[in-house]
């Protein structure tokens, strides 16, 4: 009974050493690890492969709505032959056809053009 503790406490030591030096070698990479329910995990990341390629990406900024995006949202809720048919400030009207016929809606002048009616 011993035997098999010592056999335990020392690889644990090992294995903590192991653990302690890793880290000491490749200080840019990251280093991980997890307890959940599938069970204990860890890994090693390096390079950039902690993010993923939208990061590479420049911000968009969403500014207000303008009669293009319009329409391309019109089109993608299923009006076919969407165009603009009346634009101010506050509003952008588009106008097309369904398969029951015509079909009107309002966007809003705010980021991702909201569906007004």
């Amino acid at each position: 009974m011993f035997e098999k503790l010592k056999i335990a406490t020392l690889s644990a030591m090992i294995g903590l050493g192991t653990l302690l030096a890793a880290p000491a070698t490749a200080q840019a990479d990251s280093l991980y690890f997890g307890f959940g329910i599938g069970g204990p995990s860890g890994g090693y990341l390096y390079g950039n492969s902690a993010r993923s390629h939208r990061a590479e990406r420049p911000r968009r900024h969403h500014s207000a709505c303008t009669p293009r995006q319009a329409v391309r949202k019109a089109e993608r809720m299923g009006i076919r032959r969407a165009r603009v048919v009346r634009a101010n400030r506050n509003i952008i009207r588009v106008a097309g056809r369904t398969h029951w016929g015509r079909q009107h809606v309002v966007f809003a002048r705010a980021p991702r053009c909201p569906v007004i009616r």
